[in-house]
């Protein structure tokens, strides 16, 4: 009887060994799989809608030879209006947006010269008008006094070249011009033009840092 008795016992506690194992929920006897970070998808980039592409991407755009301006870091022209590279010192930044404030206008002989907020501007004006704005002039100059403003040779951000007859500005790689010369909409008065000219003639000066 009592060996009869153990093996009931024995039996019983394997029976309820066994519905304890059933009773066990699925998610308890499984392993939690750790998340594994994706990476982000790639988001394409575009050009702003209205950007004139042809002002990216430096000189060899225009087949330019050793007698044309430098190539210098880009800004871009969009509608117009020129926009300074992020790399760009702060002045140079706000030579560029001064200028935006006069393009358009009309040439007038001795514009800008006797008064900053003109109704018109002509070369040496408009250059003067771009540097005063970068707080890189104090007074606005002529173009025979350009000769002598800062140092020789160009500049790596902004570059004005002069003669006695006239004066034009590089600024990032953007010409500023009052002269239509090499732009195919023959506009002239202070205008950001989307080619370079030839600088043959014409005396390079620039500031040091600039």
């Amino acid at each position: 009887m009592r060996a009869r008795a153990l093996s009931t016992s024995i039996v019983c506690i394997l029976a309820t060994g066994l519905s304890a194992l059933v009773a066990i929920p699925a998610s308890a006897t499984t392993t939690r799989q750790s998340s594994v970070p994706t990476a982000p998808p790639t988001i394409p980039t575009t050009p702003a809608p209205g950007t004139d592409t042809t002002t990216m991407g430096g000189g060899a755009a225009y087949g330019v030879d050793p007698n044309q301006t430098p190539v210098m870091p880009k800004a871009t022209i969009i509608n117009g209006k020129a926009y300074p590279p992020a790399a760009a010192p702060q002045e140079v930044k706000e030579a560029i947006w001064a200028a935006n404030e006069i393009v358009g206008l009309p040439y007038r002989y001795g514009g800008g010269h006797a008064r900053v907020k003109d109704s018109g501007y002509d070369c040496s004006g408009t250059v003067s008008y771009a540097l005063r704005g970068g707080r890189l002039l104090d007074m606005p100059l002529d173009s025979s006094s350009f000769l002598s403003w800062g140092a020789a040779g160009s500049g790596d951000w902004i570059t004005v070249y002069t003669n006695p007859g006239h004066a034009f500005v590089v600024i990032a790689g953007l010409r500023l011009d009052t002269s239509a010369a090499g732009d195919p909409s023959g506009n002239d008065g202070p205008q950001w033009r989307p080619v370079l000219r030839n600088t043959r003639g014409f005396k390079a000066r620039h500031l040091i840092g600039f």
